[in-house]
């Protein structure tokens, strides 16, 4: 069983933030071989872009030459899976800080880009191909994700709310939700608790290893450039020990099954919708006190969950709301 520690007012106690009663719920993943022809259409199917990483080789380079380095490509991504080997030189990174909003001299505001080496984005895709195989064929998902998903978008996840919101108002049902958005959370991932979960979801051995081997010694250097004042400044290399990559192929899948057991910390009669790190939790009941109570108690959970798996709530992003039929706005 997988645990951990949680501590309040000086108080320990125990949370199952991932029900491990059978380790081997799921089958084990086995890697199978890539072929030359394989490697050639995942090079292909890389945007063309000039834009590279520290070893200043672009994907438009990569598909010029792919007929002459698709064999050697291939003996890479072979010998990776073979041996639970992530070659070192391919999780070198340059950051470079993309504004969102608000202002410009508040870091907070910037979201960090990984411009990755074009052949880290090769080997990536050809493991990404393994895992979600895996992962579609045991129906590991969670039905209630919609984020980084093929064939599901925001408008899926929208449509969801909505169906929810208005049938329980057209029951004539209380129903309230509670909106989450996490804070930093695809750079707060911690390594450990993601590889075991890996490890419950099936993908063990050489599978597990080469996905340790991707998470262990990053390195990144932040990168400024402002070619209208003519300005250009670069950090030294520091290591990462937390979080998935951003802008990668990998790291979103990652994160998916990092949060993948979220859904199970709620109730049965919560409905938890997420899309990537963005959870919404809607909450119905025809009692004005049981409402009331599975409000604060999904809440509670939540914040449990969160705080078992390393995350924190963007707290000024974070509200809840509650609808309710004519006929019981008077009894709240």
């Amino acid at each position: 069983m997988l645990y951990i520690q949680l501590k309040k007012n000086d108080t320990l106690f125990t949370y199952n933030y991932l029900d491990l009663d059978n380790e081997n719920h799921y089958p084990p993943l086995v890697f199978k071989f890539f072929s030359t022809q394989e490697i050639i259409s995942i090079i292909q199917s890389l945007k063309t872009k000039d834009s590279f990483g520290y070893d200043e080789i672009s994907t438009k380079l990569l598909k010029i030459s792919a007929s002459f380095i698709s064999s050697p490509l291939t003996h890479i991504c072979n010998r990776a899976i073979s041996t639970g080997i992530f070659p070192d030189r391919l999780k070198y990174s340059i950051i470079k800080p993309m504004y969102k909003k608000g202002d410009k001299s508040d870091p907070s505001n910037y979201r960090p880009i990984s411009m990755l080496t074009s052949f880290s984005k090769v080997l990536e895709k050809a493991l990404y191909r393994r895992l979600i195989d895996h992962i579609d064929n045991n129906n590991i998902w969670s039905e209630q994700q919609f984020g980084f998903r093929k064939r599901l978008s925001t408008e899926d996840a929208i449509f969801k709310l909505t169906h929810e919101v208005l049938n329980a108002l057209n029951n004539k049902t209380m129903i309230g939700s509670i909106f989450c958005d996490l804070e930093k959370a695809f750079d707060t991932v911690n390594h450990s608790l993601l590889i075991q979960k890996l490890s419950y979801y099936g993908i063990r051995g050489k599978a597990k290893l080469v996905i340790e081997s991707y998470l262990s010694n990053r390195y990144q250097r932040v990168q400024l450039n402002n070619s209208s004042q003519n300005f250009n400044a670069v950090s030294g290399w520091t290591e990462v020990k937390r979080g998935v990559p951003q802008g990668s192929i990998l790291g979103p899948l990652l994160f998916l099954l990092y949060i993948n057991d979220l859904p199970k910390a709620v109730t049965h009669n919560v409905l938890p919708i997420l899309f990537a790190d963005d959870t919404s939790v809607l909450i119905t009941s025809q009692n004005v006190h049981e409402f009331q109570n599975d409000l604060n108690t999904s809440l509670q959970h939540l914040c449990d969950w969160f705080l078992a798996n390393s995350l924190s709530l963007n707290l000024p992003k974070h509200y809840s709301s509650n609808l309710l039929p004519k006929a019981q706005i008077t009894l709240i």
